[in-house]
């Protein structure tokens, strides 16, 4: 070879080498390291296989055919290719040049070999033989080295970059909130799901201290991190810790959340990072709230009837005392209300229970609404002698497809209600054409609802103060019926007495209505 051609191989080697520390982009250090490598080798082109966990394939090509590049990229990709090594693919590219140049064209393959291990081929096609002395080959396979260790540290780069992005990507996309702390308890990373939470832009919750954004409402439940530090936490790699409270906000109310912090230590046992997942526990908290609120209430509300019926069956069955029919009839008749009482409780606890297992199932057929009102007026009537029940449909009102026994506990729950907060008056059941609905409103002379009471008169369990206080029930009849109205494809809410859409004020009379489709 000639001399100016081994200065050329010097340079070659220098430009790879800064190639190894400037150039980490795979696709374009692909593209110099080949380039570089036809210039050195006199080529006319080339390719760069590298070898994938799947076989052989094409990274990088240089005057290559388009024809001969689509027949050599699925021939790599071939089962019995993949297993070749680096000496046997060399061999079957130079066979495959040759025959397809008719004898025009050769080829010389250099390995690529990074850490002990074969990560690709460059290819140089040329129309002369091999004529290299030991120290060409020797000057060659050290080109090689220095390409194949770019390739590395590129590959290496790549996976990288990729993990980072799908760390991101899992960080953006998580439900609760995620922070990464330092070894200071600065914060290093925040997520979109905390920045919402918290109420405060990302970057403005980057770089500040552990403390000065956890700040609780009051002493929460388990011990702070920055508690848990002081006492040498954490003591082994996988000592999590959980603390639950309501969180400060720049915007309040507070929320309540659950912190789980997981540690990340040094090989030498250092803390590196804390792992901050954080969770709000509203729904939870409500859970807990609703389910203590159901053990009181259902406790209350069995109680008295379970005593009543108790108390009348004890005195019946006196041994020391005759009863007159009267008084039997009447004790007979108060065990009788409050088994019913009691029946009917359980039918809503069950028919709430189906609801939220959404079992609610209708059995559809043709209802003739006004005659539905008009049984359960009757019912009703003679239980409420202080009241005067009456019902107002105009003449050929529309029969609708709905279940007609789910439609009677509706209107039943209505009236019933009607009856417990007016202590007396009228109750209307009125019923109401539109072209695509039907609107039937229950309507009472009643104290009405409290505006702060409406927004919750159809949630499960909910009965206000004063409810409370002056009737018996256990907050599930308007629940069910906006349950069974909204599964007919109506909807069910509370107006004043005198028909305005405004919110009812007290002492105008209560008005219950509901729409279903005709």
């Amino acid at each position: 070879m000639l001399p100016d051609f081994r200065v050329r191989q010097r340079d070659y080697l220098l430009e790879i080498s800064r190639l190894l520390t400037q150039e980490l982009d795979l696709e374009k250090l692909l593209a110099r390291i080949l380039r570089v490598s036809i210039e050195m080798l006199a080529g006319q082109a080339g390719i760069i296989a590298l070898k994938q966990p799947d076989g052989w394939s094409v990274a990088a090509a240089h005057g290559i055919a388009p024809a001969f590049l689509s027949y050599l990229t699925p021939l790599l990709a071939e089962e019995k290719v993949r297993e070749l090594d680096v000496r046997e693919l060399n061999r079957m590219l130079k066979e495959l040049t040759y025959t397809a140049s008719m004898g025009l064209l050769n080829g010389t393959g250099l390995p690529l070999a990074a850490h002990g291990q074969v990560i690709g081929v460059i290819f140089i096609f040329r129309n002369y033989a091999d004529l290299f002395t030991p120290n060409d080959r020797t000057l060659l396979q050290s080109f090689a080295d220095q390409a194949a260790i770019a390739v590395f540290n590129a590959q290496l780069y790549g996976q990288v970059t990729y993990e980072k992005k799908r760390l991101d990507a899992l960080l953006d996309s998580a439900a609760d909130g995620i922070l990464i702390l330092d070894g200071e308890m600065n914060i290093e990373r925040c997520n979109e799901a905390f920045s919402k939470l918290y109420g405060m832009p990302n970057e403005e919750i980057t770089g500040k201290a552990h403390n000065e954004i956890i700040k609780w409402k009051k002493e929460p439940q388990g011990s702070t991190l920055e508690e848990s530090v002081k006492g040498g936490w954490p003591l082994t790699p996988n000592a999590t810790l959980y603390v639950e409270g309501d969180l400060n906000r720049p915007l309040p109310p507070p929320i309540p959340v659950g912190i789980t912090y997981a540690p990340l230590l040094s090989d030498e046992g250092k803390l590196r990072n804390v792992i901050m997942a954080v969770r709000d526990i509203t729904h939870f908290r409500n859970a807990d709230e609703m389910k203590a609120t159901f053990i009181s209430i259902v406790s209350h509300e069995l109680r008295t009837p379970v005593a009543l019926i108790k108390g009348y069956a004890s005195t019946l069955r006196r041994a020391d005392a005759k009863w007159d029919k009267h008084t039997i009839n009447d004790s007979l008749s108060v065990i009788e209300e409050e088994a019913d009482r009691l029946s009917k409780m359980i039918d809503d606890l069950l028919d709430a229970s189906r609801l939220q297992a959404g079992g609610l199932s209708l059995n559809q057929a043709d209802v003739v609404i006004p005659s539905l009102a008009l049984r359960v007026t009757e019912r009703f009537s003679s239980q409420a002698p202080k009241h005067h029940i009456v019902t107002d449909f105009p003449e050929k009102f529309p029969i609708i497809l709905g279940d007609e026994n789910r439609l009677e506990q509706v209107m039943s729950n209505l009236v019933s209600n009607a009856l417990k907060y007016a202590p007396e008056g009228e109750i209307k059941i009125t019923g109401t054409v539109l072209p695509e609905q039907v609107i039937v409103c229950v309507s009472d002379e009643g104290p009405g609802i409290d505006p702060k009471d409406l927004p919750h008169i159809f949630d499960r369990f909910y009965r206000s103060t004063n409810a409370v206080k002056q009737t018996k029930g256990a907050g599930l009849g308007l629940y069910l019926a906006r349950a069974i109205i909204e599964a007919h494809g109506g909807r069910i809410w509370a107006e004043s007495a005198n028909g305005s859409t405004q919110r009812p004020k007290p002492d105008s009379g209560a008005r219950i209505c509901f729409s279903l489709p005709r």
